[in-house]
């Protein structure tokens, strides 16, 4: 039983948005990750670090969301990330997974899932492109909540955490997060949302207590990349 992370699969099988108009390394991504999750075993959990799907409505999902369900791995923990229009509450959520027989997708969002002796923890986070302003202050808030109630949820066992967004990226640092990741002894992060040339400019490797790793697809080469 092995544990995977990977981001920004950029779905769009139904949604008309296919991120092969950008070329190089995206052309063929949808293969690329069903050859990539061929590693993957029937026992084995996978944490999707947000941007899944394309689509608007759960609906519009419904063939990503059976791409994601049908590739290995018997646990697939989905986060939120800036593109998920589709997202809902996690009660509509859980319906029409099990209305539509995906029984491998989970949320991780408000809660925190086990993994043997270890707790894996996240939310979507946030990123300095993100402005300020006092609906902003309102999200970044609640984002902070959603991070320390599933930190809290984890009680003392060893804390793995998945973002979206970066904490911290070339000389930025949303330090409130890694406030919250320190303070709860959090050993790894991995996160997503960085594509292109952003990836150059990502912070990856140990800072203070914390292991970053980017775990973008199009940056491990739409290869799931194992944790434990």
């Amino acid at each position: 039983m092995a544990l995977y992370a990977i981001g920004d699969p950029h779905l769009s099988l139904s949604s008309g948005k296919p991120m092969d108009v950008f070329g190089g390394g995206w052309t063929g991504y949808v293969d690329k990750l069903r050859a990539g999750f061929e590693g993957v075993g029937p026992e084995d959990t996978v944490v999707l670090c947000g941007d899944l799907s394309w689509g608007m409505s759960l609906e519009e999902a419904r063939e990503d969301f059976a791409f994601l369900d049908a590739l290995p791995g018997g646990r697939k923990l989905l986060l939120k990330g800036n593109h998920d229009y589709w997202w809902t509450t996690a009660a509509k959520m859980g319906r029409f997974f099990q209305e539509n027989g995906f029984t491998t997708l989970d949320i991780l969002h408000n809660n925190c899932h086990l993994y043997g002796e270890a707790a894996l923890c996240g939310t979507r986070g946030w990123f300095y492109e993100e402005e300020r302003g006092e609906h902003s202050a309102k999200i970044f808030n609640r984002e902070l909540i959603r991070l320390e109630a599933s930190l809290r949820a984890a009680g003392e066992r060893e804390k793995l955490c998945f973002l979206h967004y970066p904490p911290l990226f070339q000389s930025w640092r949303c330090q409130e997060i890694i406030d919250l990741l320190e303070r709860f002894g959090v050993t790894l992060c991995c996160y997503g949302h960085l594509h292109g040339g952003s990836h150059r400019l990502a912070v990856t490797g140990r800072q203070g207590a914390v292991d970053y790793r980017l775990v973008a697809a199009d940056y491990i080469g739409f290869r799931p990349v194992r944790i434990l």
